[in-house]
């Protein structure tokens, strides 16, 4: 579900996931879950970056590329250019680069906290990117973020972008305790519906008086209000 957002942020915009160019950064959990997703919605991943370098995929990662991703992040080798080794004539590797220098229309950070700097966000948009959603947790350092509000690239945070994923803990407690077993679909419809309110909250809370959406904004103020409410509803306030 780490993507299940940016499809809605891309509607609210006027776009389309399918056939854009994506770049995203690592080759673990989070990372082969955003390439898995892009690829079912039709998007087509052009690079991967580890902390060795970046490896370009001109025609798009493949399904047999992304399962090795899963090779990848068991051999503890943490380095992306294995998947050139493995694929040498689908990928190409540049040592000492990130996924960032990589042309694309969508940037996807899925490897740690404040990866994504403003050089990086400069870059991106000097290699035509026009959207950056935070699939990992706080990704993009404060200026990065700011550069991009500023100059008209669509932004949505972590908290909102990767919320799917405290929300399948959430629903794992809950069928847990209530001694349930809900199916893939059911769970996968429950998930839909959560990121679904969630990018309607941003939505509400972030829509500026010029019409754009700030999904920070946003995503913050959904957030208080969320807590807020619960807080008057157990009357501690």
């Amino acid at each position: 579900m780490v993507l299940s957002s940016v499809p809605r942020l891309l509607r609210t915009a006027g776009k389309d996931i399918k056939g854009k160019k994506v770049t995203l950064s690592g080759f673990g959990n989070v990372a082969w879950g955003a390439a898995t997703k892009a690829l079912e919605l039709g998007a087509k991943v052009v690079a991967i970056s580890g902390p060795d370098g970046v490896c370009e995929i001109p025609e798009g990662i493949t399904p047999e590329m992304i399962d090795y991703m899963l090779d990848m992040r068991a051999s503890n080798r943490n380095k992306v250019e294995d998947m050139a080794t493995k694929f040498p004539e689908k990928a190409k590797f540049t040592a000492g680069k990130k996924a960032w220098s990589v042309p694309c229309d969508i940037a996807l950070p899925c490897a740690f906290q404040n990866e994504l700097s403003e050089d990086d966000a400069k870059e991106l948009k000097a290699n035509g990117c026009w959207c950056c959603c935070e699939v990992s947790n706080m990704g993009c350092q404060p200026g990065a973020i700011h550069y991009f509000q500023k100059n008209g690239v669509l932004f949505a945070p972590g908290k909102a972008v990767n919320a799917g994923g405290v929300a399948t803990s959430g629903l794992e407690m809950t069928q847990n305790a209530a001694h349930l077993s809900w199916s893939a679909k059911e769970v996968d419809d429950k998930l839909h519906w959560i990121m679904e309110n969630i990018h309607e909250q941003c939505v509400k809370f972030g829509t500026q008086p010029d019409g754009t959406i700030d999904y920070v904004k946003g995503a913050n103020i959904a957030g208080f209000m969320k807590v807020a409410q619960a807080m008057l509803e157990q009357g501690v306030i």
